[in-house]
């Protein structure tokens, strides 16, 4: 055959496509749109090298007379292969896209050409006189109109496609790289055969086994069809979080390395496959949120949705982050970060674990400072009813010698029975005082956090902040005024022992602002507002500076300095969050005093 060697380049150019093909397909999602444009670009390139065989054999079977004729076919892979490699850069660059009406103006050149190519016997538009050597043929003014706009559509494509790829990865990645020169050659095959040597019409198509080649390793080998960006694969590999990219399929497009060694999965085996249609997403516990939920709602907007996982064969914990991949408000996939939150939480555990320490070494440091004043407290009513047991023995005594006595009338005998009952009733008084003072001292020896909440009332609580804080004050010279603006009756539902021990700190603290100062005053006011209980601890010390107020509730800080003992304001704070559902908040002025507001649900 006279073009025997064109007809096996021609050849080799068609099977490398259907490999190419074949891999794509193999490898990439089949139904993502730069796929299908892409498949599309390589069956125009095919059917132009099937046209062209078909030529070489009819010019050596029948006649040459014919050529022009199989061009006529030829033309519209040719004319359709640059749109559609358009299409390829377009969808790269944007990602999904929508038909809009201006797509159809890349087709009215193409469309004309093929019009006045299948009539140029008639005008002679396109061949003044045709030949398969470039040299030799003559064109037709609209053959440069047709020129101009193919070799510009490609040089449109080639500039968006190398745009993007260095946009996505790097000017000198090897993606883009391939991309620019695969691109290139038969483009400067055309050009320089145009302007300086005459050619074969089979040298374009056939030039085109280099695209081949180059754009099958960019697709293969460095994922040209990626929904990832290429550069940044070092980084993410590097990272502790673990990354997962999906399209707009759910087909998993790229993980990193951290992902890998944690579901002991490799990124080949997970590639090209749909998240659902695999087994490691059953291992995936969510705790709170629904992985798939998140997932189907971040294609839809451009928000962030949160959930958090576990691994049901191991102590993994994660924070999960998922959010749609959006260019143009178009979503072209999907992002999944898995952070790794194990070790916060084993932090977080010992945290708490600590803290409980700490309030309960508070809560023994408050029962010590109190062990004095409850010394003093006992130690009244004891000499009381000792001083009362003498008095009866001294009464029994005078009650025996007067049985015989006969100047003792019946009246001495009701006289002696009446101091007796006396002495009996105060000892009653002292025992119901030490009974209550023990009750106080018990209930704040409990710890607080096993306690289940209980009803009590106004009254039961003072009584109790009372006793256990009369010392404190009577040594201070600072006098405790108690205002009920509501019923003594009124019922609170929570742990008495906790809220004693809130209102004792902010009594400590409240005789603390005085700095010693003598004969002052501490208000304690009950109130009701909006159906709540406000019990208000009012000092007219020192203050608090504007320093410490911005921490009192954020951090363990007691105004107290080193004298300071009991749980501290942000313990306080803490207390009446967690055990009531209440809230705490303060005014304070320096130099004129101080008032603290504990805010409860009413009962």
């Amino acid at each position: 055959m006279l073009f025997s060697g064109y007809f096996i380049a021609l050849l080799i150019t068609i099977i490398l496509e259907l490999v190419v093909l074949y891999y794509i397909r193999k490898r990439g999602n089949k139904h993502s749109q730069l796929v299908i444009a892409f498949e599309f670009t390589m069956l125009c390139m095919m059917l132009w090298c099937i046209s062209l065989i078909a030529q070489i054999l009819i010019i050596n079977l029948v006649s040459a007379d014919y050529a022009i004729y199989v061009d006529y076919f030829t033309y519209l892979p040719v004319v359709l292969t640059p749109v559609a490699l358009f299409f390829v850069s377009y969808i790269f660059a944007k990602g999904e896209i929508h038909f809009k009406k201006w797509y159809l103006l890349l087709f009215i050149v193409p469309a004309i050409t093929l019009i006045v190519l299948w009539t140029n016997d008639i005008h002679h538009l396109f061949y003044s006189n045709y030949s398969l050597i470039s040299g030799d043929a003559e064109f037709g003014p609209y053959f440069y109109v047709h020129s101009l706009y193919t070799y510009g559509l490609f040089v449109v494509d080639i500039v968006m496609l190398l745009r993007t790829s260095v946009k996505k990865s790097s000017m000198l990645s090897k993606q883009s790289l391939l991309i620019l020169v695969g691109a290139l050659i038969p483009l400067l095959v055309n050009v320089f055969g145009m302007l300086f040597f005459s050619y074969n019409i089979y040298v374009t198509p056939i030039s085109f086994i280099i695209t081949i080649l180059f754009f099958g390793v960019a697709i293969l080998r460095y994922n040209f069809l990626s929904v990832a960006p290429i550069a940044l694969k070092r980084v993410v590999d590097q990272m502790s979080d673990l990354y997962l990219v999906l399209n707009q399929d759910y087909i998993i497009s790229d993980c990193n390395k951290p992902f890998e060694n944690v579901f002991h999965t490799k990124k080949s085996e997970l590639e090209g496959k749909n998240l659902y249609d695999l087994d490691f997403p059953k291992d995936i516990v969510a705790e709170k949120g629904s992985l798939k939920r998140c997932i189907n709602n971040a294609v839809k907007d451009e928000k962030i949705y949160r959930l958090q996982v576990a691994l049901k064969n191991s102590q993994k914990h994660f924070n999960v982050e998922v959010s749609g991949i959006f260019d143009d408000g178009n979503c072209i996939g999907v992002l999944i970060l898995f952070k790794d939150i194990t070790q916060h939480l084993i932090d977080m555990q010992n945290l708490e674990r600590n803290q409980n320490t700490l309030m309960e070494r508070e809560r023994l440091a408050s029962l010590g400072q109190m062990i004095g004043g409850i010394a003093h407290n006992l130690k009244t009513p004891i000499m009381s009813i000792a001083g009362a047991a003498d008095g009866l023995e001294d009464l029994i005594t005078e009650y025996k010698e007067s049985i015989d006595d006969p100047e003792v009338t019946r009246e001495d005998h009701h006289a002696i029975a009446n101091d007796m009952s006396s002495w009996i009733s105060k000892i009653r008084t002292y025992d119901s005082y030490m009974s209550d003072v023990i009750t106080a001292v018990k209930g704040q020896a409990v710890n607080m956090n096993d306690e289940k909440p209980i009803l009590f009332t106004v009254k039961e609580l003072l009584n109790r902040v009372n006793i256990l804080m009369k010392h404190e004050l009577k040594n201070a010279l600072v006098t405790l005024n108690i205002d009920y603006k509501i019923s003594e009756n009124t019922q609170i539902l929570g742990n008495i022992n906790s809220l004693v021990q809130v209102l004792n700190n902010l009594i400590s603290n409240a005789i603390q602002s005085y700095n010693g100062k003598p004969n002052q005053t501490i208000d304690l006011v009950v109130d009701k507002k909006n159906d709540k209980i406000i019990l208000s601890v009012i000092d007219h010390g020192c203050g608090i500076s504007k320093e410490v107020q911005d921490k009192l509730f954020t951090q363990m800080i007691t105004t107290k300095g080193q004298k300071g003992t009991g749980l501290g304001l942000f313990m306080s704070y803490s207390t009446i969050k967690g055990h009531f559902k209440g809230d705490m908040n303060f005014e304070s002025e320096v130099g004129k005093g101080t008032r603290f507001n504990i805010i409860l649900p009413k009962e």
